[in-house]
């Protein structure tokens, strides 16, 4: 309950905040994101390039953790993967208000599962990573990305999408930490404190998934308490 009502809160008030607070639409809004969309990027300064495709980073880094999760979960982890490559943290937030917790992993690996959980997928991720911020600040202009951050209602909410799914993907990390048997505070609070890096670094080295064991009587009545 204390985490619906913390999810659901911070849901509301990025929200309110992004229709609201935040700086007003532009003209050209739309015409950027075509361009941003279709790799038409000629005038368009570099920061923005590299942030537009790191959001779309993200969201397979948090489907590499959700759908593990989500085979758990009275409430399928797809949908809100799957809208999350549009909205961002606007979809991972209401998973995370009502899912429960979720420390071990249930059912056989599938194909596709296995593939999220590869160490090859996290390696390719992280290189794109690494491309693109050195991209972003190699070639991109400061003063015109705040500019635009401080003018542009897109660029402001997609700056703040980025730090807020910096800060939420420790929610999920315990979880995925403990279905693979891995209990090191070190490693979790290195991981959830380095944005983006941290993740991806995580997704490297993290021990992969084995199939569905059934919890002992114990686990399961320290489960349900939590629950």
């Amino acid at each position: 309950m204390i985490n619906q009502i913390v999810f659901g809160l911070i849901w509301l008030s990025f929200i309110l905040y992004a229709f609201i607070f935040a700086p007003p639409d532009q003209p050209d809004t739309l015409t950027l994101i075509q361009n941003l969309s279709t790799g038409n990027w000629a005038g368009i300064n570099p920061l923005i390039i590299a942030l537009f495709n790191i959001m779309g980073i993200w969201p397979l880094i948090y489907s590499c953790v959700l759908f593990m999760d989500g085979q758990g979960q009275k409430i399928p982890a797809w949908p809100f993967a799957t809208l999350s490559f549009g909205v961002g943290a606007f979809a991972i937030l209401p998973y995370l208000a009502f899912r429960q917790p979720n420390p071990q992993f249930v059912g056989k690996k599938s194909l596709f599962i296995k593939v999220l959980d590869s160490r090859i997928t996290g390696l390719l991720l992280t290189l794109g990573a690494i491309a693109l911020v050195s991209y972003g600040f190699s070639q991109g202009n400061w003063g015109d990305f705040i500019q635009q951050w401080q003018t542009s209602r897109f660029i402001h909410v997609m700056s703040l999408d980025f730090c807020l799914l910096s800060l939420l993907f420790p929610a999920l990390l315990g979880d995925d930490m403990a279905r693979r048997g891995m209990k090191n505070q070190a490693i979790f609070w290195g991981v959830s404190l380095v944005p983006l890096f941290g993740p991806l670094f995580y997704l490297i080295t993290r021990i992969p998934l084995k199939d569905h064991q059934p919890l002992t009587t114990s686990e399961s009545a320290s489960i349900s308490v939590q629950n």
